[in-house]
């Protein structure tokens, strides 16, 4: 028994160590709740190959997906003690540790697909990649989770004045549950891996998430109707811990970072070819696809996005919408 109790604490060591020497090669655990089909998924393993190549075998990336390690919260928490080197969040739980995050999960902020990513790319996007390092938190680089969108158990939604009474999923965001209100419904926050069974014994009436995320987790088999209204579009952050990110060599750092660049070019055409499949599948399905007036939605929000006037939060709003 005490020989089995020894092999388990090594397993556990092991498994919960950031980084580490291997034969004199460096090997960074990185963990994420995605299936192994997700785009995300897909290009941490190219982000591994490009590492390897990059580094001459001297550096690698294990990784742990479908939440083998933990959920969202317990991996970031990992990543700040450093018994974890990287994982892969949305931006939205990161308000909590970097305020500024926060614009991410206000509605109808960007203009297009196009602006969204000019702004990451740009001196504002890569300042909140690390504006969480005083939490032990360090962004790596942004992947594409495209447009949140309502879908809906057993009505259509085509205007705000639809979403009144219905209790919505949201993530663990004031922001986002800020935004449903605004829009006449009652915000619940649920976690992910609860959301089907929340779904399906009435607990919540309706979500919101992108047109992957909506088929790989088969919500459309409770859900009938996705109204593509596309109120948000919050990346998903690459992140890895300060105590790992500060042990590895400058040289190590600059290989690991051109890795995760070069991985964000290859997601972002899976993303948009996995986006396609997903709607075509959904309606497939038997799932009713509605394009409704976004107008109607932008007006019912602006209120929210007015009360942050006065506020850094407002100031970043406003350099935004001046990026063309």
């Amino acid at each position: 028994m005490k020989f089995i109790k020894i092999s388990m604490m090594t397993l556990v060591m092991f498994l919960f160590f950031g980084c580490e020497k291997e034969s004199k090669v460096t090997v960074i655990k990185l963990a994420h709740c995605l299936d192994p089909s997700h785009s995300v998924h897909k290009a941490m393993v190219y982000m591994n190959d490009r590492l390897i190549e990059k580094s001459g075998g001297k550096m690698r990336i294990d990784i742990y997906p479908s939440g083998q390690l933990g959920g969202e919260r317990e991996l970031i928490e990992l990543l700040q003690i450093g018994s974890l080197g990287m994982t892969k969040v949305s931006v939205s739980p990161m308000e909590s540790f970097v305020p500024e995050m926060k614009i991410f999960s206000l509605p109808y902020v960007f203009r297009s697909e196009d602006h969204l990513w000019r702004v990451l790319q740009s001196d504002i996007g890569k300042k909140l990649l690390v504006a969480g390092e005083s939490y032990f938190l360090r962004g790596v680089c942004y992947y594409d989770a495209g447009s949140r969108s309502f879908y809906i158990k057993n009505k259509p939604v085509n205007t705000p004045e639809d979403l009144k009474g219905l209790k919505v999923r949201v993530m663990q965001s004031k922001t986002a549950v800020d935004m449903v209100m605004a829009l006449g419904g009652s915000a619940t926050p649920i976690t992910w891996g609860e959301l089907y069974t929340a779904l399906q014994q009435g607990v919540v009436d309706a979500a919101e998430n992108n047109p992957p995320s909506f088929y790989l987790s088969r919500h459309y088999e409770v859900c009938q109707y996705y109204c593509l209204d596309e109120h948000t579009s919050i990346p998903d952050i690459l992140l890895i811990g300060t105590k790992v990110w500060s042990n590895l060599s400058k040289q190590e750092q600059s290989w690991l970072q051109a890795a995760a660049d070069e991985s964000v070019d290859y997601q972002r055409k899976l993303w948009k070819q996995s986006s396609d499949e997903s709607l075509e599948a959904v309606r497939k399905a038997g799932v009713q696809v509605l394009y409704p007036d976004k107008t109607k939605f932008q007006e019912a929000v602006q209120p929210l996005k007015d009360s942050y006037k006065g506020t850094s939060i407002y100031e970043l709003l406003e350099t935004i919408n001046n990026i063309e």
